[in-house]
């Protein structure tokens, strides 16, 4: 397999802060254009890993390549190109509109034509009608999907989402899911952090488990398929025994 065939390549990736252990040697691999939940409880080390992807965050040990980009890369930043990041702040501007929050994040990336892109996709988050609108005005399910289309505007090849849910009502989740079965349509790369199991079983091909920074399971589009609760369940027993 070439070093570019992959979207995430990881080798006992850790991380510390302090004498907390965050992560313990986890292994990761993600081929292009693949879908990946990652599951666990709260404090399991989900939000630590998607950041260390995100290249937010560094590694205290192992390795990390991204899309072909090794730890050098990433430190520069040139990782961060091919990477679009939804975490919990939804990092947009309440006192601007939805059309400048999306001007300002695509300058920001050297976009070409950047209110062109933007107008192209609040088209496509269904928001053109509310383009001028204040985002502080915004409900809960807007404010996600404009978040989306933030991380969206330079053209990422992954995509890395931290509890997209939260927050959501039916109505709401259910529209957001069908915008992020539409990323794998387009070929991306999708890591989902999500504590909604029906979400992770719908939208991801397969799932890792962590459990006080480890890997406590690995788990294949069959089992996502057919009573993923109760493999998650066995999955976090083994932890707690291991």
């Amino acid at each position: 397999m070439s070093r570019d065939a992959r979207a995430i390549r990881a080798r006992a990736l850790g991380k510390r802060f302090g004498a907390v252990v965050a992560l313990r040697a986890v292994d990761l691999d993600l081929e292009r254009g693949a879908s990946l939940a990652v599951l666990g409880p709260n404090g399991a080390g989900k939000s630590t890993l998607l950041r260390i992807l995100a290249g937010l965050s560094r590694p205290s040990s192992g390795e990390l390549q991204i899309v072909g980009r090794d730890r050098d890369a990433l430190r520069r930043g040139a990782a961060r190109a091919l990477v679009g990041y939804v975490g919990h702040a939804t990092l947009l501007y309440p006192e601007l509109s939805a059309l400048e929050n999306l001007v300002f994040a695509a300058r920001l990336h050297g976009v070409a034509h950047p209110a062109a892109r933007a107008t192209e996709l609040l088209v496509r988050e269904g928001l053109g009608d509310v383009a001028d609108r204040h985002v502080r005005d915004f409900s809960r399910g807007m404010s996600q999907r404009l978040s989306i289309a933030r991380a969206l505007v330079h053209d990422p090849q992954l995509v890395l989402l931290d509890e997209p849910f939260t927050g959501l009502d039916r109505s709401a989740a259910d529209r957001l899911a069908e915008r992020l079965e539409g990323l794998r349509r387009d070929g991306r790369s999708v890591v989902l952090v999500t504590h909604e199991l029906p979400q992770a079983s719908r939208l991801a091909e397969r799932a890792l488990v962590l459990e006080r920074g480890r890997v406590a399971a690995r788990l294949d589009e069959m089992q996502l398929r057919s009573d993923l609760g109760s493999h998650y369940a066995s999955a976090l027993q083994a932890g707690d025994t291991a």
